[in-house]
């Protein structure tokens, strides 16, 4: 099973930044197979994708609501996964979670826990 743990959230001021780490271990397929991904839930919101990016080719997408202010990044030598997060929204206040995924299987997730971002007007 794979292990993902988060990091770096907290509380900001509207227009500020932060920066999201997750690290993922326990890997049960070659690296290259696996895209990892930025989710968040609101309250008494559905989860949404924020932002993927597939480890072998680099290959990225972000939701219309983060594109241009949300930056993805992998760092495959530590199995590790940032969201550089600018310009941030009232609207941006969720829990995140990592995921990953082997490619493949898209439908078949492994989650982290979450951590929580709270952005303040």
């Amino acid at each position: 099973q794979v292990q993902l743990v988060e990091s770096g959230g907290g509380s900001v001021q509207a227009g500020g930044s932060l920066t999201l780490s997750c690290v993922a271990s326990r890997l049960t397929q070659r690296q290259s197979a696996y895209c990892m991904g930025w989710f968040r839930q609101a309250p008494g919101k559905e989860r949404e994708t924020v932002a993927t990016i597939c480890l072998g080719g680099g290959s990225t997408y972000y939701s219309d609501s983060v594109k241009g202010r949300f930056t993805i990044s992998k760092d495959n030598a530590k199995n590790a996964l940032n969201l550089l997060m600018n310009s941030l929204k009232v609207e941006d206040t969720a829990m995140y979670y990592c995921a990953a995924w082997v490619q493949w299987t898209p439908n078949d997730k492994n989650w982290g826990q979450g951590t929580q971002v709270t952005v303040s007007s």
